[in-house]
């Protein structure tokens, strides 16, 4: 470098960092990339980067990220969605850092109102967004799984104990002093978001919930992939968590009336062989299927004014089995707590931590 070089460096004004930094892990999925990226490029709002962070994706990548300006990070990899958002956030300068999957795609305001609910409330450190009412496959599980997710996050605005790491947004420092996800416990897609809202909320951080803060899902479903990700990726790893964590959640989709709609679940399946010799247990048996029902009628309600009558009555077994499962990712859960913990004992192996880094101050609210 001249002399002159060097003299128009020093004297040049440092890069003002964005205030939100976009984070996209990626393995793979390039055709779900390339509409994440163009809606990205897209966004009526200005003052963002976007960092793509590819986890040792065997298809090309990188051509993608360029062809719209964008940052990209190659890792070696695969090693998980949580490793690559700790890399890329270790990377941006934004102030807020802003996850989107790779299979998400914003609307042309979601960043805007990112932005807009944190500086509406300075106490606000972390905001969860949720998919839209217009998920892209138009198969009947695709639509009933990103319609679930849609209804549950639209009914339950403000603040919360959880984090989503789909489409959310959380203080940059904040979410290095926590040291980020665990990217030694959850290796694949799990609730690596889930555990960090626990603790982030358990020190008295603000997450909430912005139901304005929208984004349209692309992820084909079937009845298998429904099944393995609730139950192997996110209900036991959710009881094994509110275990270590000492309290049971209360929100989204573990409030109190969900559980009472597990118990009726098993109950009714538990008196369904007994019908044969006492047809009246049958009867117990429907009676307590439409209680589950009048619980859960507006969620019913919903299905049938988006979606029409008989897409609705295909919902209802599938609900059912919703909290046969769940019902089931208790008890495996709760197992696996108690052999894990029991294991570690034997082995002299510390029990991974189930509070707060000790570096992290608790938040204190003004009164």
């Amino acid at each position: 470098m001249c002399d002159y070089d060097k003299i128009k460096a020093v004297n040049e004004p440092p890069v003002p960092s964005p205030m939100l930094s976009v984070v996209v892990p990626v393995y793979n999925s390039a055709g779900y990339l390339k509409k994440c990226l163009a809606a990205l490029a897209a966004s009526d709002f200005n003052d963002f980067d976007v960092l793509v962070v590819d986890d040792g994706s065997t298809e090309p990548v990188e051509p993608i990220v360029k062809q719209y300006g964008f940052e990209y990070m190659r890792i070696e990899g695969p090693g998980g969605p949580a490793r690559a958002r700790n890399r890329g956030v270790a990377r941006v300068k934004g102030k807020y850092v802003v996850f989107i999957d790779a299979d998400v795609v914003v609307h042309r305001d979601t960043l805007k109102k990112f932005a807009e609910v944190f500086t509406a409330d300075s106490t606000i450190d972390a905001v969860v967004g949720s998919y839209d009412e217009t998920p892209a496959e138009r198969s009947f599980f695709s639509q009933y799984k990103n319609l679930f997710h849609h209804y549950v996050h639209q009914i339950n605005a403000g603040q919360v104990s959880t984090f989503w790491s789909g489409c959310g947004a959380m203080r940059r420092d904040l979410f290095l002093a926590f040291g980020g996800f665990d990217e030694e416990r959850y290796r694949r897609p799990a609730i690596e978001d889930i555990e960090l809202g626990t603790w982030v909320s358990a020190a008295g951080f603000q997450i909430v919930l912005a139901p304005q803060v929208k984004a349209t899902h692309l992820k084909r479903w079937t009845l298998w992939s429904i099944l393995k990700t609730d139950i192997f990726d996110r209900g036991v790893p959710w009881i094994k968590l509110m275990l270590r964590a000492g309290a049971a959640a209360n929100t989204l989709n573990a409030k109190s009336s969900q559980r009472v709609c597990v118990a009726l679940t098993w109950l009714a399946l538990a008196l369904l062989p007994l019908m044969w010799w006492q047809p009246a247990a049958g009867v117990v048996a429907l009676l307590m299927l439409s209680a589950v029902s009048a619980l859960n009628f507006d969620f019913y309600r919903y299905f049938i004014a988006h979606s029409g009558v008989w897409f609705t009555l295909r919902v209802l077994p599938m609900h059912w089995l919703y909290f046969w499962y769940c019902g089931l990712c208790v008890i495996w859960g709760t197992a696996a707590h108690h052999l894990e913990k029991q294991s570690s004992k034997t082995e002299g192996v510390p029990q991974a931590s189930s509070v707060p880094p000790e570096n992290v101050s608790p938040k204190v609210h003004a009164k």
